[in-house]
């Protein structure tokens, strides 16, 4: 049994750890309370750009609670740039150095959204951005944490630019001699970000096709759907105008002089590997590569190691290319009825659509064409080749002058329809709509022929009416 004095020194003890437990708990309590204080200063300044009122809490709050919310680092990239933007040469690379800190601390704190969706690629890729924009790190660097960002989490890199920069640097380091980066890897990456941003496309075209039926239906958009249409037609625009410029950094490698030679070195290494054919059968195709016989044994391996609808699309294409249109269009059909995504499926529709433009096949082009419309409503390359179709047939359809130019007509219409339904491609729909109006018939023309109000039909393959302007 503990004597008296023993007992006295263990309930002192005890009363000791209490205060302490209850001294800390009191301190924690103010100090989130502080945290939140400042959280709530910070972001209030932050959001009207007040940046110099908002900078100290913001050190407060990310030195006490940097886990409190995201909102110090998304509100805290923006401040930071800011700073760097309008301050001189010696604030600047401190500021530089902070905004590096903070990708880093944002990684450790909030790597995840509220919804528990990874955002590593994200903030990787935008570190690595800001590395180059500022020049805080070598390219060899620079390119090591892009690469970690799309291994990581592809998913959530997704920024057009983003993806073109990371790209542009991989492509830089192979110009400058870079061992580490072959021709065959350029090729690899250009295909690997390829297709993300045909897949970040897709999911923009699902959602605008979904908003475009609605319209189409007489079924007004809500206020939120006007905006989140203008939001996937931006965000189209930008996939579009930097996957244009990644074709155009590849395109002087990507020739069939250095086609082939590769892939024929490669070919029995790669022969049981689809994603392999595939992608090399694809780039054959789009480079013209097809008249060589490597581009026969791709297709033929590739259709006997996994019948799909890129295999049968291109084995459409070689019974094309040696006369057989029956068989062609058999395969060509068959890659449809292969295909489970509407979005790849109206994207082999239009690329059928022009190797049959190509031929001059302009009746079974539009077919194809409008096909890829019922998949796709919001493709404006395929209402941009029906104009194009009318167009080009303007001499041969028609009895008289008047008539013959009035096919222009029908193809503005057509392109018309293409800038309504797709930013994408909207500057070169509008560009294409004025030429054709500038080709129609004036009011002149209508006036002295006294057309006004007439109905002209078209006996040629297009098989359609217009009606003529009216001058009342």
């Amino acid at each position: 049994m503990p004597n008296l004095k023993q007992y006295n020194v263990v309930m002192k003890n005890i009363i000791i750890c209490v205060i302490a437990i209850l001294f800390s708990i009191t301190q924690y309590s103010q100090s989130k309370e502080e945290c939140f204080a400042n959280l709530s200063i910070f972001a209030e300044y932050a959001k009207v750009k007040n940046y110099k009122a908002a900078y100290q809490p913001w050190v407060d709050l990310k030195n006490q609670c940097p886990d409190l919310n995201s909102a110090i680092y998304v509100l805290g990239e923006r401040m930071l740039k800011s700073f760097i933007k309008t301050s001189d040469d010696s604030l600047k690379a401190q500021y530089q150095k902070d905004l590096v800190v903070l990708y880093d601390e944002w990684l450790q704190y909030f790597p995840k959204t509220k919804r528990g969706v990874s955002e590593v690629g994200k903030i990787l890729a935008i570190k690595a951005q800001a590395l180059s924009d500022y020049k805080l790190a070598d390219d060899t660097e620079i390119l090591k944490i892009y690469d970690e960002a799309f291994s990581r989490d592809h998913k959530s890199f997704k920024s057009p630019k983003g993806l073109y920069n990371y790209f542009k640097l991989y492509f830089k380091l192979y110009k400058a001699g870079d061992p580490s980066v072959t021709l065959e890897k350029v090729f690899d990456k250009y295909e690997e970000l390829t297709e993300k941003f045909e897949y970040e496309m897709g999911v923009y075209t699902s959602k605008l096709d979904v908003l475009l039926k609605k319209e189409e239906n007489s079924d007004p958009l809500t206020s939120r759907e006007i905006r989140n249409k203008k939001v996937y037609g931006v965000n189209m625009v930008a996939c579009n105008t930097y996957l244009n410029n990644l074709n155009a950094i590849i395109a002087k490698e990507s020739t069939c002089e250095n086609l082939i030679p590769l892939y024929r070195k490669n070919f029995d290494n790669f022969k049981s590997d689809a994603v392999w054919l595939n992608r090399a059968a694809s780039r054959m195709d789009s480079k013209d590569c097809s008249d060589d016989p490597l581009f026969v044994e791709l297709v033929e391996a590739l259709h006997a190691l996994n019948p799909s609808a890129n295999s049968a699309y291109y084995l459409g294409l070689l019974n094309d290319k040696s006369g057989d249109t029956k068989l062609a269009i058999e395969y060509y059909n068959e890659s449809i009825e292969l295909e489970t995504d509407n979005l790849k499926k109206a994207k082999t529709l239009y690329k059928i659509a022009l190797k049959f433009k190509k031929s001059r096949q302009f009746s079974k082009s539009r077919t194809y064409a409008n096909r890829a419309l019922k998949y796709q409503p919001s493709m404006g390359r395929a209402y941009l080749l029906i104009a194009n179709l009318y167009a080009n047939s303007a001499n041969n359809c028609g009895k008289s002058q008047f008539e013959k130019r009035s096919i222009y007509w029908l193809a503005l219409k057509q392109a018309k329809k293409a800038a309504s339904v797709d930013a994408s491609v909207r500057k070169l729909a509008n560009k294409t709509a004025a030429s054709y109006e500038g080709r129609a018939p004036s009011k002149t023309d209508i006036f002295s022929e006294a057309m006004g109000g007439k109905t002209i039909s078209f006996s040629c393959w297009i098989g359609k009416s217009v009606t003529v302007p009216s001058l009342n």
